[in-house]
């Protein structure tokens, strides 16, 4: 099992400077990739290139572009650019966000997202492999009928032959997508103790294609705060976060983060936090968050601790774990970092 780091979110100048530390001290402690997200704040791409030209061997992936904020071509164009700049390092990973965002800020439809999805995977596969590119989908044409477009090839080749392509998905349709269609699958707050049943809904949809989850890269970010401390105190850095999730990622009945946790038998606990989250009592949203709920998907605790937590993800079959460092500064992110890669060794 191999480490990346998920840099996250960017609501500042300072913390997007700071970034780039965090990401030569992960390269320094043998982590295999970085990740950036984006929502509507800096995108994931940007920071992508920038890294790209300070480090040597670490991957570079987006977790993840968001399919309604880029056309297929402008995402092929995006991708192939950040391969060749990285010398081949690039893992593009999607997303489709949620309602708020892709009809808020990038004014399109939330619907028929699974179809929308294999559209564009198999649009990119067309482009980054370098085809002239003729598209008859529901969601896309290419090029428009009755139009002056023309098939066209991308003009920059990437340089890996196949550039991976990593799905974000948490409910089981989209999950069935990415092992029908993509290299590697980014769930978000994945419990190994569940890992059976949502592994399943994996391997069906490789099996459409006549593939196994051996041949996808189960990649899940997990919160991470380690130290020698009050284990609480190390909880609470991870609350604000999870609250967010949990409770304001989305509309009271489309949370697609509050319906996972819901089936993990937090159901009670999950609503009490949307309550709460929603009704713009942040603190007390974070603070209804069971220790239990908290440790069952994240790092917590000494390096003994992350250890056996850690084996408890390389135990069910996952491929990459990308830690969020959940610390105030860059120091506190670089010590979570070592203490993590030390404990996985």
């Amino acid at each position: 099992m191999k480490l990346g780091v998920h840099v996250g979110y960017v609501v500042n100048r300072d913390l997007l400077l700071e970034q780039l530390q965090t990401v030569k001290a992960a390269e320094q402690f043998g982590y295999d990739s970085v990740w950036t997200a984006e929502a509507y704040g800096s995108d994931a791409a940007t920071p992508l290139a920038w890294f790209a030209s300070q480090t040597e061997r670490i991957k570079l992936g987006s977790a993840i572009f968001q399919i309604p904020g880029r056309t297929p071509g402008n995402c092929a164009m995006t991708a192939t650019t950040l391969d060749c700049i990285s010398g081949g390092r690039f893992i593009l990973g999607l997303g489709s966000s949620g309602p708020q965002v892709a009809e808020g800020w990038h004014g399109q439809p939330f619907a028929k997202q699974i179809q929308r999805t294999r559209e564009y995977v198999e649009i990119l596969r067309k482009m980054l492999g370098r085809e002239r590119v003729e598209y008859d989908g529901d969601i896309y044409k290419l090029p428009l009928p009755d139009g002056l477009g023309k098939p066209l090839k991308i003009m920059l080749p990437p340089v890996q032959e196949r550039i991976p392509i990593y799905l974000a998905a948490i409910g089981p349709n989209n999950t069935a997508l990415a092992g029908e269609l993509c290299d590697g699958w980014l769930p978000y707050l994945y419990a190994p103790e569940h890992a059976a049943k949502l592994n399943a809904n994996l391997a069906e949809g490789a099996a459409r294609a006549g593939r196994s989850l051996d041949d996808v890269a189960i990649s899940p970010s997990v919160f991470a705060s380690t130290g020698d401390g009050d284990i609480d105190a190390l909880r609470d850095t991870i609350r604000p976060i999870m609250a967010l999730y949990i409770g304001g990622m989305g509309a009271r009945n489309k949370n697609f983060y509050n319906n996972l946790v819901s089936s993990y038998g937090y159901e009670d606990d999950a609503r009490r936090v949307q309550d709460l989250y929603l009704d713009k009592k942040y603190d007390e949203a974070a603070a209804a968050l069971p220790a239990e709920l908290i440790d069952l998907v994240s790092l917590v605790g000494t390096k003994e601790q992350v250890a056996e937590r850690i084996a408890a993800y390389r135990d069910v079959g996952v491929d990459n774990l990308l830690i969020s460092p959940m610390a105030p500064d860059e120091a506190g992110r670089r010590t979570i970092l070592q203490t993590v890669a030390e404990a996985a060794a």
